[in-house]
């Protein structure tokens, strides 16, 4: 891992040896800046054991050098437990869901099992 800042060392080394509940992450083999990166989401999800993409403010505007990946990390899994239908991703989704979660989460399931890889 030389080459990496120091402090990235130390949150990969501290992430590696005292994970999070329900998260798993070691850098990719590839490149030691990325992450392989699993996140046990809130059972019967209708994104359970299917990849997806997210809409988080830290990941965009709120973004900060002093974010620690753990707290990143910890965001996002937050994040599957709680949707924030403020900050969609999509608009139509958000409003479905402000109008009739039971409904919207049902479509999400059936969306997620038809089209999430």
């Amino acid at each position: 891992m030389s080459g990496l800042p120091k402090r990235i060392l130390k949150e990969t080394e501290r992430l590696m040896a005292d994970s999070p509940p329900g998260i798993t992450a070691a850098p990719h083999d590839d490149n030691l800046r990325y992450f392989d990166v699993t996140i046990a989401g809130p059972e019967s999800s209708p994104y359970e054991d299917k990849l997806g993409r997210i809409c988080l403010d830290i990941l965009k505007d709120k973004w900060s050098p002093a974010l620690q990946i753990r707290t990143v990390l910890l965001s996002i899994q937050a994040l599957l437990g709680a949707p924030n239908p403020d900050d969609p991703l999509a608009n139509d989704v958000a409003q479905a869901w402000k109008e009739d979660q039971n409904a919207a989460i049902a479509e999400a399931r059936q969306w997620t099992q038809q089209y999430a890889k």
